[in-house]
């Protein structure tokens, strides 16, 4: 299951591997950490890098990196995330929050 968001992750910015030409910017935000299983609006499996947020701001499929989270793809979306807000996923309930919410300032590669 891994491999598909893997795949995904690695057509981003230079963070994934891509020439330093590619447009980017930064975004403040919450990101608060969820821990669910199940499949995400993209339809990848949710994973570690799958990422909740609201289309109206970051589009899905958007590829970014989470300060002290790492790469990640915007391929879910959730009916608290609005405006500012992503969700990050964890693998256990310990690990979400050990994460809990933290304001960081992504970075978003178009």
């Amino acid at each position: 299951m891994g491999v598909v968001c893997t795949a995904s992750l690695a057509a981003g910015g230079p963070a994934f591997g891509r020439s330093s030409g590619e447009s980017t910017y930064t975004l403040r935000v919450d990101a608060v950490a969820y821990s669910l299983s199940g499949g995400t609006a993209l339809g990848i499996p949710t994973q570690r890098g799958v990422v909740a947020v609201d289309p109206k701001l970051i589009p899905l499929g958007t590829k970014m990196h989470v300060p002290g989270y790492g790469k990640g793809i915007a391929a879910d979306v959730g009916t608290a995330i609005k405006g500012r807000i992503i969700d990050l996923w964890f693998p256990t309930l310990k690990a979400a929050r050990q994460w809990g919410r933290k304001t960081v300032t992504i970075t978003v590669y178009r």
